[in-house]
């Protein structure tokens, strides 16, 4: 292992695909971790593999990522317990093959992947500083996105569309760093996202026994494993060539610039600024 006083870092589904290949990676290179998993019954088991592998020290902590008071519970207890956070990987995601409803009353995807991403990045926002990196997970399903007044709202089975719904939340991660990435640059906090391509993990999976094998035996082979998607987030996290980089979209372990219809949906970013503001506030979280 490197140097082990490199400070805090926090990955959500710290457990998944990807996310056990960041925490380790991280471990190794020297920082304490923050595991935010919705079942710690299930992530302590990858919790103590990793630790054995790198004897690193890990901090397991479950949040639901579904759930505004849940996200305000967990980044008061990390407020309380870390006076600083150096990383922060917005890895978790969801892709429902049904609609579901969190417990907000959001379309899921929406309130998983961005929303609650959203709410906790602010929540975390005033033990970050200089030198902090935020890294979100975002996709090529983005390009499919798109914001609407009605893009948080619940979907009948008729009305969802899976891969739409993702692709939006993707999207907003997309407008959220932009923003954030250009509030914050005067607080040396470099903010990011990582697209790393279709990669070959559970959430890709279609709910169908036959399409499912199908993939298992055509496709899968084809994509990139989690360990080539998670080195685009560890690139945008912990390579000192990006310490000072922020706004960018990583893809293929380098920095990408946002293309400009991306910038320069004005309208779009704003109706998501105001629609996002409008449901915390509606559920008492200030940031």
């Amino acid at each position: 292992m490197e140097n082990t006083n490199k400070g805090v870092a926090l990955v959500t589904g710290a457990d998944g695909g990807m996310g056990r290949i960041h925490t380790r990676e991280l471990a190794k290179a020297g920082y304490e971790v923050i595991m935010a998993c919705i079942d710690t019954d299930v992530a302590r088991p990858v919790m103590e593999e990793i630790q054995r592998e790198t004897g690193g020290t890990f901090h397991l902590m479950r949040v639901d990522l579904g759930d505004l008071s849940d996200i305000a519970r967990f980044a008061n207890e990390v407020k309380s317990r870390f006076p600083s956070l150096q990383i922060l990987l917005n890895n978790a995601g969801t892709l429902p093959s049904k609609p579901k409803v969190s417990r907000n009353n959001i379309e899921y995807i929406m309130a998983v992947n961005y929303l609650g991403h959203f709410t906790l990045t602010n929540l975390l926002h005033p033990i970050m500083g200089q030198g902090t990196r935020i890294v979100s997970m975002t996709s090529l399903a983005s390009m499919v996105g798109k914001i609407t007044p009605d893009t948080f709202k619940p979907k009948t089975q008729r009305e969802y569309n899976r891969f739409t719904a993702y692709g939006s939340s993707k999207l907003a991660l997309n407008y959220f760093m932009l923003d954030a990435s250009e509030a914050w640059k005067n607080e040396g906090i470099c903010f990011n996202v990582s697209d790393p391509n279709i990669v070959d993990t559970g959430i890709i999976r279609m709910d169908n026994i036959v399409v499912d094998k199908l993939c298992d035996w055509i496709f899968r082979p084809l994509i990139n494993t989690p360990e080539q998607g998670a080195a685009n987030m560890l690139t945008a996290a912990i390579n000192p060539q990006y310490k000072d980089v922020t706004g960018k979209i990583f893809k293929n372990c380098k920095a990408t610039e946002p293309k400009k219809r991306l910038i320069n949906n004005v309208k779009q970013r704003k109706l998501l600024r105001d629609m996002t503001l409008q449901i915390l506030a509606d559920n008492n979280i200030a940031i």
